[in-house]
């Protein structure tokens, strides 16, 4: 019951990030939410078009790969629907590659400085060789080695669940700070908080043999089971 719990709170987490935080970026300019001071539009509105344009690729591919990604880890849906596996699949391939370099493209434009820069411009590559590994791997029918990579693959695109998760965090485990000065030093920490922790339980639970085993098995988001 508890794996089950865990696994849709997985599931629906991504999919409420995957919806709420590109939504503002599609429904208003960047001027128009940067005035109102939304999300982090003020910082990225008066920068060159190419790194506005950047940003958006980003934030859309990034939402689309969050969207999708329990999708294809379901076992259920995948023994089911093999052919949506490999379209998805190939959807999430394809929104991967424009979003993680878009990621290392304004990287250096984030709020966190150097830090900053190298936290999420890690993430952006590392996120891109993980998943052209899982790529490879199916197309060379090792489906074992495949599972593997796109569990580390989810690990790195929750990423935009845990940076949030962890803002929040960081910013009340400072009572009577400043808004924005508590944010600002949340924001130096989540550029590697965000997703090292992820990618390391991801090898954990693959090392455990919670995730493939020799008999092929991965750890899935089962969502269809009660």
């Amino acid at each position: 019951m508890k794996k089950t719990a865990g696994l849709w709170w997985l599931a629906l987490s991504a999919a409420a990030i995957a919806v709420y935080a590109p939504f503002p970026y599609l429904t208003e300019s960047l001027d128009a939410l940067a005035a109102d001071d939304t999300g982090l539009a003020s910082n990225y509105a008066g920068r060159p078009l190419w790194v506005r344009a950047a940003l958006y690729v980003h934030i859309v591919a990034g939402g689309l790969v969050l969207l999708l990604s329990p999708v294809q880890l379901s076992s259920r849906l995948r023994g089911r629907l093999p052919r949506l596996h490999r379209v998805c699949g190939r959807v999430v391939l394809l929104a991967i590659v424009p979003g993680a370099v878009a990621g290392l493209l304004i990287s250096p434009f984030n709020l966190a400085g150097p830090i900053g820069t190298a936290g999420f411009g890690l993430l952006a590559l590392v996120w891109l060789a993980v998943a052209v590994a899982a790529h490879r791997a199916a197309r060379r029918r090792d489906f074992r080695a495949h599972r593997r990579w796109a569990l580390r693959v989810f690990a790195l695109t929750y990423a935009g669940v845990t940076l949030r998760l962890w803002l929040i965090v960081l910013i009340l485990a400072q009572p009577g700070t400043d808004h924005e000065v508590a944010f600002d030093r949340a924001y130096l920490i989540v550029p590697f908080l965000s997703w090292v922790p992820n990618l390391l339980l991801a090898e954990f639970l693959l090392r455990r043999g919670s995730a493939p085993r020799s008999r092929g098995r991965a750890l899935d988001l089962d969502l269809a089971r009660g």
